[in-house]
């Protein structure tokens, strides 16, 4: 089991703005997973991985994606109070699920 935290890195965001998003997305796609995932995550370590994608459009894509794999993910607006404009998105999390679920969406992405 784990989690992917998505993140656009043509925003070029500060590693503190990057820091604060990844947070919001992971909080977010945890609330929204399956108890028995969060269990067996929890058990397991809770594992992470942080990926980087090139556009709106691209995590856009992504995020149609898992949904499509009956997943829930969470893609994260911001608020528009420090680095970027309100409503930009800015990051996308998956998970936890199987690594077999989460690869067969995210396997192509890079680390960031």
């Amino acid at each position: 089991m784990k989690q992917a935290i998505i993140i656009r890195k043509d925003l070029n965001m500060g590693k503190g703005k990057m820091a604060a998003q990844a947070s919001h997305a992971s909080l977010e796609a945890y609330k929204k997973a399956p108890a028995e995932n969060k269990n067996i995550w929890e058990m397991q370590g809770q594992k992470k991985v942080v990926l980087k994608i090139d556009s709106e459009k691209d995590i856009i894509d992504l995020f149609n994606k898992a949904n499509a794999e009956k997943m829930k993910p969470a893609l994260i607006r911001d608020a528009g109070k420090t680095e970027v404009p309100s409503g930009t998105i800015t990051a996308l999390a998956i998970g936890p699920d199987t690594d077999e679920k989460i690869d067969k969406i995210t396997g192509y992405l890079k680390l960031y």
